[in-house]
């Protein structure tokens, strides 16, 4: 339990239903759904379509998805990726011959969004109301306007160059020429007219219908090989979960061409890790979890690909062996120099959703732009397009190359942790490359060092930085300890911004009690009922 003479948030404890998410606003629309008969895949769905409108810099329906979800809170886990392809059209050859060395941005880094199909698919499949009905609040909001909430606002702020290098993403998001102030209402009256019509239309109406049209006019029209066909053709898949044991639970994470893998890796090498005395932070400590991080995203640049077009060797990166060959390799005295650097772009945009329902249907549901505002590119329907193609290669002989209708590199893991045949958390970890780093530190700090749910989320974070071989450190960490790992040859340095976010909630089934926390670096909140 946290010290409650310091500022903090307490977990939240309900016994009917609860959701947790990065907006209150969004929470509370969740709880209403619930409320109203909805099921905890209804109030994922309708919660993650508002912050679609009301956290825009985060995610969008011109973005992808990914859920895990347990009926009845039962081990029976349907897991669901909903990542969006290259156009069929791209290819190594193709940009080479650009004279493109690396995609980065713009319209080439653009995939076929699939998040509205991912929607639409678990909505039919397992929920209680239709699509047109979870949509609404999203629409209200975007037609009406919702009050801009402080973190929200820093991320506008950050992006502002970006915002006017694009013509509808500056009208809409710098209205007046500006970023809109905290506590400020801000509309965006093009995105609702888009959700009307898909809420009014169903899901082709994104894919074959005007939208799609404007998105691929809009794309061709900056030099984008995107086609009406790219759009029809598009659909995610149910896919099989992955899992490992960890200290008497098992933790499920979607397969590839996500990073869930890694996350199992992570606690696979960490498992075999004395936890130590004095908490999480200390040197011994980090020093052991920075080298297994470095060690398991080496990995996931080796082999991390879209598994229906790349040999992806789960079962060997799951193995006893290949953990106690990776716990072998660390110096507890001395840092290691990275292999290689990545290949991959620098992001933080996500929105993660927990929600569990009096059923004790349990929902863990991610959706993502992929960098705040994804490519920078608007369509003047409101749709802001996600940037995830930055997550190919153009490495001609790596795993993770672009290929025509292949899905790149991923990293937004939903997760789900059960005991025997049960599941007893939902969870999930905003913050791009860290999400892998922060399921094994999530996990670890809630089950090896009994801390609560929010002190789990609340504990400072860092992460070996898998461009430079950078430790970025967050601040509340104490001085002497930066000075120690420096000096081990660790390159300490400060993040931009806070790392990631997070949200979870535990199901005690004996008690029936259900208990939430939602980080304090996001502007949300857990709420029950």
């Amino acid at each position: 339990m946290r010290n409650l003479e310091l500022p903090g948030r307490s977990p939240v404890h309900a016994t009917e239903g609860m959701a947790c998410t990065s907006q209150p606003l969004a929470t509370q629309t969740a709880i209403d759904v619930l409320k109203a008969g909805g099921n905890a895949m209804d109030a994922a769905i309708a919660a993650c379509a508002v912050q679609c409108v009301i956290e825009p810099e985060s995610t969008g329906i011109g973005g992808d998805c990914f859920c895990l979800y347990a009926p009845g809170g039962s081990t029976d886990i349907v897991a669901y990726n909903g990542s969006g392809r290259a156009p069929a059209a791209a290819s190594v050859e193709y940009y080479q011959q650009q004279g493109i060395g690396k995609i980065a941005g713009g319209v080439h880094s653009v995939i076929v969004p699939g998040a509205v199909d991912a929607w639409a698919q678990l909505s039919a499949d397992h929920g209680r109301k239709g699509l047109s009905e979870l949509l609404q609040p999203a629409i209200r909001f975007a037609r009406d306007g919702y009050p801009v909430h402080s973190r929200v606002h820093a991320d506008f702020a950050s992006k502002v160059a970006k915002l006017q290098a694009d013509e509808n993403a500056a009208r809409i998001f710098l209205p007046g020429g500006q970023v809109p102030g905290v506590g400020t209402i801000h509309r965006q009256p093009e995105l609702a007219a888009t959700l009307d019509r898909v809420a009014s239309l169903g899901r082709n109406e994104f894919y074959k219908g005007e939208t799609a049209r404007d998105i691929v006019a809009y794309l061709q029209a900056h030099g984008g090989l995107h086609t009406l066909e790219d759009f029809a053709t598009a659909a995610g898949e149910y896919v099989t979960p992955i899992s490992a044991e960890y200290h008497g639970h098992w933790v499920h994470e979607c397969p590839p061409n996500g990073q869930g893998v890694i996350a199992l890796l992570l606690l696979n090498i960490m498992s075999g890790i004395e936890t130590g005395t004095g908490g999480p932070i200390t040197l011994e400590r980090m020093h052991a979890e920075i080298e297994a991080g470095q060690l398991a995203y080496s990995a996931r640049d080796a082999w991390l690909a879209d598994p229906a077009m790349a040999e992806v060797p789960v079962d060997g990166l799951l193995s006893p062996e290949y953990a106690a060959k990776l716990r072998a390799a660390i110096d507890p005295a001395r840092a290691q120099e990275p292999d290689r650097l990545l290949d991959l772009p620098r992001h933080n945009s996500t929105v993660y959703i927990s929600v569990v329902d009096r059923d004790r249907n349990a929902c863990s549901f991610i959706n993502t732009l992929f960098d705040n505002f994804g490519s920078g590119l608007c369509t003047p329907t409101g749709v802001m397009l996600t940037n995830r193609g930055d997550g190919f290669s153009l490495d001609p002989t790596s795993p993770n190359r672009i290929e025509g209708g292949k899905r790149p590199l991923h990293t937004i893991i939903p997760g789900m942790v059960s005991k025997g045949d049960r599941v007893v958390m939902p969870f999930g970890v905003m913050g791009g490359q860290y999400q892998a780093m922060g399921h094994m530190q999530f996990l670890t700090r809630f089950f090896d060092y009994g801390m609560d749910i929010q002190e789990a989320m609340d504990a400072p974070r860092f992460m070996p930085d898998p461009f430079k071989g950078n430790v970025d450190i967050e601040s509340p960490v104490p001085l002497a300890i930066r000075e120690q790992l420096a000096a081990m040859g660790h390159h300490v340095t400060q993040p931009a911004k806070p790392i990631g976010g997070s949200q979870a909630i535990w199901i005690d089934w004996d008690e029936g009690v259900l208990t939430g926390g939602s980080d304090p670096r996001k502007d949300g909140c857990a709420m029950g009922y």
